[in-house]
């Protein structure tokens, strides 16, 4: 997205600190970013939000794949160059917004 950014972050042990990861992210992005562009590149504060069911993460997978698509960026989410994942396939997210479990029930 042009003007913010939509991210999903499992910690992966039970000392994983989601907050302090996307702390540290805004802090150091906008760091070099200010270096490079003499100005900020985030608001102050964010938001953010604690999923605690394992349907809730196919709805914000779907959100965040299919967000670009819903803003006018793009026809297809799969033309949407920043669109990827450090853990899934890009074909895996896609197929994830078209299925939904809740469906076949």
């Amino acid at each position: 997205m042009p003007d913010h950014l939509h991210v999903l972050v499992e910690g992966m042990t039970e000392s994983a600190d989601c907050r302090k990861c996307a702390d540290v992210f805004r802090r150091t992005s906008g760091f070099y970013f200010r270096r490079e562009h003499r100005k900020r590149l985030w608001q102050e504060g964010h938001f953010d939000r604690v999923l605690r069911e394992e349907d809730a993460t196919l709805d914000v997978v779907s959100y965040i794949v299919l967000n670009p698509v819903k803003a006018g960026l793009c026809a297809d989410a799969s033309a949407y160059p920043l669109l990827g994942s450090s853990r899934y396939e890009l074909s895996a997210l896609l197929t994830a917004t078209e299925w939904d479990p809740r469906s076949l029930g």
